[in-house]
């Protein structure tokens, strides 16, 4: 088992930055590949980011592209987003997730995890 907690969260106006961190206690961090999730009221949870084992590769939805930026340290059990630009669209409960060694389903699927934090609430507005 893994577990996840999610910190970092606030409230935040527009254009401004915000980094999230999500600690991980249980197995191994470094065996899980690690991605955030975000749920907007009344949507749908949607694929954020993620990043490989051992940080190499990183992945990010087009909504985020270039203005936030995952990482891990697998020596402190923790994976970050750095959250920058921020527009009110970003609004939402954001979400850390660990995946299992060999999934078959993509990073980018909520059915790609097995592991959920709990969440932290992201506001933008003025």
């Amino acid at each position: 088992q893994v577990q996840l907690v999610e910190s970092g969260g606030g409230l935040v106006q527009p254009g401004g930055s915000l980094k999230l961190s999500c600690a991980s206690s249980g197995r191994t961090f470094s065996n899980y590949v690690m991605g955030w999730f975000r749920q907007a009221p009344g949507k749908e949870r949607e694929f954020v980011s993620a990043i490989s084992r051992y940080g190499i590769s990183s992945y990010y939805a087009d909504s985020v592209k270039g203005r936030f930026t995952i990482s891990r340290d697998n020596a402190k059990n923790a994976v970050y987003l750095q959250m920058g630009s921020l527009k009110p669209e970003d609004t939402a409960v954001y979400y850390c997730a660990a995946r299992e060694p060999n999934s078959g389903s993509s990073y980018a699927l909520v059915s790609g995890y097995d592991y959920w934090g709990q969440g932290t609430q992201v506001t933008v507005s003025s």
